[in-house]
């Protein structure tokens, strides 16, 4: 694959984490690693634990000049200096967030194994749109965005496409010809040495 056609990489958090000691797992990671962009995905409805947790990471990410969003909580990301929101919930609000705010923002929304919901988001304005999971797990549904999709997609839609979950380098090198990025999250966090383990999970893409 030529280097201009490489997916580009994202992480996603774990859904908790130490906020003494991550930080610096993060930067480790996107100091071994081009980054693109970083998801904030906490499972704390806690306003104080997301306020200090997106504060210590929006500083790690933009000393590094990688894009932050945040899952779901629309009035955090001008509050906090995010550059956007992460809809999980596919094209239901990517209307009402591109109209609070504004034009520069970055608005991605997951459409898990859906193609209609990923067009209806593109539609609606989301600068991006990701599928998952990709790779096989015995949560949900059971249902995986196959290849089928992502090679549609990248043959069809212009709007760049987000690969994820439960990701291996054998899907990795699958996909890469028909994704625009790849999201991590779980696949890292676990690992004694995540930056390790990203560097090896992304070797097929050259």
């Amino acid at each position: 694959m030529a280097n201009e056609d490489r997916p580009q990489i994202n992480l996603i958090t774990p859904a908790s984490f130490d906020i003494d000691t991550f930080p610096d797992q993060l930067a480790a990671v996107m100091d071994s690693v081009e980054i693109a962009c970083l998801r904030i995905s906490l499972a704390t409805r806690d306003e104080d634990d997301l306020i200090r947790a997106a504060d210590a990471l929006r500083e790690v990410a933009h000393s590094r000049d990688v894009a932050v969003v945040i899952d779901s909580h629309l009035l955090l990301v001008e509050r906090l200096g995010l550059d956007g929101i992460h809809l999980p919930d596919g094209a239901r609000s990517v209307r009402k967030a591109r109209k609070d705010l504004g034009a520069d923002a970055i608005i991605g929304a997951f459409c898990g194994t859906t193609r209609h919901e990923g067009l209806s988001a593109g539609e609606a304005g989301a600068d991006y749109v990701a599928f998952g999971p990709v790779g096989a797990s015995g949560l949900g549904d059971g249902k995986c965005a196959d290849f089928d999709l992502f090679d549609w997609w990248s043959q069809m839609i212009e709007v760049p496409v987000v690969a994820e979950g439960h990701l291996t380098r054998e899907l990795i090198e699958k996909f890469g010809p028909v994704a625009d990025h790849f999201a991590f999250g779980v696949e890292l966090w676990g690992s004694d040495d995540p930056a390790a383990r990203l560097r090896d999970l992304i070797a097929p893409l050259g």
